[in-house]
């Protein structure tokens, strides 16, 4: 019998991941392997049915990608998305072609057969879906029938009459096709046969003996940053191995507000978390004293991190192992077909086990982020934490523009808890990704008590996104824009002036360093 999991084969999709997590969220475990994925590897991971991805190639190309051959012999039901329906009709018998008008977008599509996949629907009905393909099938493979079409794709769904095999030229895993996540889940339980049992509760028990199953009696180390990923990774340790684990918070003088405070009350005071708090304020600011460049901050903390957090490591006896936040995001990145990504920027804990000589222990490199946070609510983690935006390595380093000083550390600090303050007070903290302050390298013009004014300028930034990949600003009401910007000016001295970031990635990027 087939494990109850499904198999996402990736052939160079921007959204494959948001596969994935369709799929989770109807708590089934999956995971995306690379295109290139061997037959023994795919064989090993025994799923209950295989998905390929969409890709930026066309089958009709020289050298574009497919799956290992034994893949066709497994016998699995199988859906492709896009260039994976594409494959699936080429491999069957079918003919691909380049299509004379293109879809992209939203496009209404037409319910020819409520079978299979499409069982949740009703022949003849119209859906929203959204299309991306520049190719379209020209023949359809034989023992296929087209189950649903476009104005621009006479096949855009397809089902093969014995096997259980389906293939669809939409996105059904984007949420601009509002329905996507019903065809999924057709595929997934009426296809698949697979089962919900894909759960934090579960993960937690599977987790807990694999971690002791590793460690045994040997002691971990774990640097807490007070982030969700560092703060559920050491709520998992401790729930498992109890006080074989040791953490430590570096606190380098660029934190928000509060941060080592919050930090200690939590897993210091609520578990009982054996844990070393290290003030180095003093070196980081002193060494980056002068320096400018976004990247040059960045392998100045870095540098001076490992180095810190190496002393403190030294003094733990019998730590063999040291505690990461890697996620599965990080993972797929890492095998990717599309092969490895460019260098955007510096991080502040890289080959930090080598130097210590310690192994690494990675408990969620299986999870996506919406996962850890779950994860965390289940272990007891407060809400504050578990919800926390994505801060910086660097940390305040890369909000403040230009030469960093304790006073600007501290100006900014300031103003970022009061945004994050009126934030959770209008309920909109959850309502976006990431919001944050940012003091800019200018000075401007004011008026304060009739006095002519020269200072500071914060940025506020506030992103809607999904994953982090794209962001559009967020719409924020000009009433709380409005408090906001009152409460800073009249709050933190020397800022006379509020700015509000009306950017989104592409062409910005979320950060502003």
């Amino acid at each position: 019998m087939p494990q109850n999991r499904i198999l996402i084969l990736d052939f160079g999709s921007q959204v494959t991941q948001l596969i994935a997590r369709r799929i989770r969220e109807a708590h089934v475990y999956c995971e995306i392997f690379p295109c290139t994925a061997s037959i023994e590897r795919i064989r090993d991971f025994d799923p209950a049915g295989i998905i390929f991805s969409g890709g930026p190639a066309s089958v009709r190309a020289e050298g574009a990608p497919h799956p290992d051959p034994g893949v066709w012999d497994l016998g699995l039901p199988m859906l492709g998305i896009c260039y994976g329906l594409q494959l699936l009709n080429e491999h069957f018998g079918g003919e691909v072609g380049h299509a004379s008008d293109r879809e992209y977008g939203r496009t209404a599509l037409q319910i020819d057969q409520s079978v299979g996949i499409l069982k949740p629907f009703t022949a003849g009905e119209s859906i929203d879906v959204w299309m991306s393909h520049g190719d379209r099938l020209e023949r359809l493979a034989p023992d296929f029938d087209v189950i649903a079409h476009s104005e621009n794709a006479p096949i855009a769904a397809i089902a093969h009459r014995e096997l259980p095999i389906f293939g669809v030229q939409f996105h059904p895993e984007v949420h601009h096709t509002p329905r996507g996540r019903e065809l999924l889940e057709a595929f997934v339980f009426d296809v698949c046969g697979a089962k919900p049992d894909w759960t934090m509760g579960h993960f937690i028990s599977e987790q807990t003996e694999a971690i002791r199953a590793k460690v045994g009696e040997r002691r971990v180390i774990c640097g807490l940053s007070g982030g969700v990923d560092s703060s559920v990774v050491a709520a998992l340790l401790h729930h498992a191995i109890g006080d074989r684990l040791t953490c430590i918070f570096v606190d380098h003088g660029l934190m928000r507000k509060d941060e080592g405070r919050r930090v200690q009350e939590v897993f210091e005071r609520h578990f009982g978390v054996p844990l070393v708090m290290v003030d180095a304020a003093d070196r980081f600011l002193n060494a980056l004293a002068g320096v400018d460049d976004p990247e040059q901050k960045r392998r100045i903390i870095r540098d001076l991190f490992v180095e810190v957090f190496h002393e403190q490591a030294e003094q733990i006896e019998g730590a063999a192992f040291l505690a990461q936040g890697t996620l599965y995001p990080d993972v797929i990145e890492s095998q990717s077909v599309r092969g490895p990504s460019a260098k955007i920027k510096s991080h502040h804990n890289v080959g930090i086990e080598e130097i210590l000589n310690l192994d690494l222990i990675e408990p969620l490199r299986e999870l996506f982020k919406d996962e850890v946070r779950e994860l965390g609510r289940e272990l007891g983690l407060p809400e504050d934490m578990v919800a926390r935006h994505p801060f910086p390595g660097p940390g305040l380093a890369v909000r403040i523009l230009g030469p960093i000083t304790r006073e600007k550390a501290d100006l900014l600090r300031e103003a970022d808890a009061i945004l994050m303050d009126e934030l959770w007070d209008s309920g909109y903290y959850n309502k976006v990704w990431q919001a944050f302050c940012v003091l800019l390298p200018v000075r401007s013009v004011g008026v304060m008590g009739d006095e002519r004014t020269y200072e500071e300028v914060i940025a506020v930034r506030a992103v809607e996104s999904v994953d982090g990949m794209t962001a559009d600003w967020a719409p924020l009401p000009a009433d709380l824009l409005g408090r906001i910007s009152s409460r800073i000016i009249n709050s933190v001295h020397g800022v006379n002036r509020v700015v509000y970031d009306i950017s989104s990635k592409p062409p910005a990027t979320i950060e502003w360093e």
